[in-house]
């Protein structure tokens, strides 16, 4: 029995190591580093960034079918008004799904990369485009924020991995989670996004989530890489301030 144990454990953390790389050499993604201390210039009502206030119910139509996205505006207003806010402007149609992980274990559906819409991208370049701010011609980058349970709002700009901190993260990594993806900078996460196609505790307190598939999953779970995200909109919510307060 402790022999299987240990095999079980090792072969674990293998596909650990190996998904681990796979983050790494991905240049828009999930990956861990250390992080700045957080600044008080994040946040709603300071980035330029619209917040969500309530809800949002998003539709994904894809080239595999349709899903539904619900945006939490209550645990991550400054991350869901970001998306809201790019789902209107219409910068994540007729984008690629640029990066779906399943080997060895499934992992993610990774899209939203602005550049993706132009069919002469070169592929060695999907993946490390962001919005840019057409007032600004800037590209618009959002700080990584996460809401704990006895906050009385969010912190940003601060990777939190603290002993019993990932417990108290009001929105997790769940099968279905919806969250930024982002370069080795905390605050560098602007359109692309991913869904979670497991449970992946070791990236909570990492990376933001900021809602959930509500309707689909199964759609998500035949998405390949290079299929098409043809539109998104919002069906329901989604209103939009400067200050969520």
């Amino acid at each position: 029995m402790t022999s299987l144990r240990m095999t079980s454990l090792r072969s674990s953390s293998l596909r650990s190591l190996l998904l681990a790389l796979l983050l790494v050499l991905s240049p828009l993604g999930p990956v861990a580093c250390a992080a700045p201390g957080p600044s008080t210039s994040f946040g709603c009502g300071t980035s330029g960034v619209p917040c969500l206030k309530g809800t949002a119910l998003v539709e994904l139509t894809t080239s595999k079918g349709t899903v539904e996205l619900s945006l939490d505006g209550s645990a991550a207003p400054l991350t869901a008004g970001n998306f809201v806010d790019l789902v209107r402007r219409g910068t994540y149609n007729g984008t690629l799904f640029h990066r779906v992980v399943k080997e060895p274990i499934p992992f993610v559906v990774q899209g939203g990369d602005p550049q993706s819409s132009n069919p002469n991208t070169p592929v060695d370049l999907l993946g490390t485009g962001s919005f840019v701010d057409p007032t600004t011609g800037q590209p618009r980058l959002i700080p990584l924020e996460l809401f704990l349970e006895g906050d009385s709002s969010p912190r940003y700009g601060e990777i939190t991995v603290g002993p019993g901190q990932a417990e108290k993260l009001k929105l997790q990594h769940q099968r279905g989670a919806l969250a930024m993806a982002r370069s080795n900078d905390p605050n560098s996460a602007s359109a692309q996004f991913y869904i979670a196609l497991r449970a992946l505790p070791e990236l909570d307190g990492r990376y933001a989530v900021f809602g959930r598939v509500t309707k689909g999953m199964d759609v998500v779970d035949r998405i390949s890489q290079g299929d098409k995200l043809i539109s998104a909109k919002v069906l329901q919510g989604g209103t939009l301030v400067q200050d969520a307060k």
